[in-house]
């Protein structure tokens, strides 16, 4: 089971708490909303998850497969389109996996990229559930 704890610090800022973490996540609202620029805002912190999600299992299904030691840079992009109508949410997102080195597997790379789009990445399912998700591939050899 996941637990995380808000805790209100004044106007429209709060501290989130993660389980097993001390250090708090600063959360506030929109300048427009009362935000002060000292936290971050609940909405992008999701595009976070999906970056650190999939990026997560990339890394670790890149040295099972004993490619990590090619790709001298990594990088998931996450874009995202909102709604105008409240509520709003993310109805189109756009994951861009960039992988840079010498003599890159691409197809190992793309596998890595397909299992856990497909069937590791937990918060991709979840964002699937609500918004059109795409990905791109993009290597770059040195």
């Amino acid at each position: 089971m996941a637990n995380t704890k808000l805790v209100w610090k004044r106007g429209m800022q709060f501290d989130a708490f993660t389980a097993g973490k001390e250090e708090p996540i600063p959360i506030e609202a929109e300048a427009k909303f009362g935000g002060v620029g000292e936290g971050y805002q609940p909405k992008p912190l999701m595009l976070v998850s999906l970056a650190g999600c999939t990026g997560l299992d990339v890394a670790s299904l890149m040295k099972k497969m004993r490619i990590d030691e090619d790709v001298s840079d990594f990088s998931v992009n996450v874009d995202a389109h909102m709604t105008e109508e409240h509520p709003k949410y993310f109805d189109k997102v756009h994951v861009v996996y960039n992988f840079k080195g010498q003599n890159l597997n691409r197809e190992k790379l793309t596998k890595c990229v397909t299992l856990s789009e497909s069937r590791y990445c937990g918060v991709f399912r979840m964002f699937r559930s609500f918004a059109e998700v795409t990905y791109e591939i993009n290597f770059i050899e040195e």
